[in-house]
């Protein structure tokens, strides 16, 4: 299940982390204006959800992969 996930360069995910995760860079990271309106639930449009999912797909692959590197040794 995670071979393709250990495939992945460490430094393509960082990448990806640091400009799907932080862009647009203003005037708020939409990473976290997601996830502000997901604590507030008012995440209710599903265009809203699917931008959260885009946004947010690249950093939980970079902590699983880390988890992960920590977890075989």
């Amino acid at each position: 299940m995670f071979q393709r996930l250990d495939r992945i360069p460490f430094f393509v995910l960082i990448l990806l982390s640091l400009f799907l995760g932080l862009a647009p860079f203003k005037p708020e990271p939409h990473l976290v204006e997601k996830t502000r309106m997901l604590l507030q639930w008012q995440l209710v449009r599903p265009l809203d959800m699917a931008d959260l999912v885009f946004h947010g797909v690249a950093p939980i692959l970079l902590m699983v992969k880390i988890i992960r590197l920590y977890v075989k040794q």
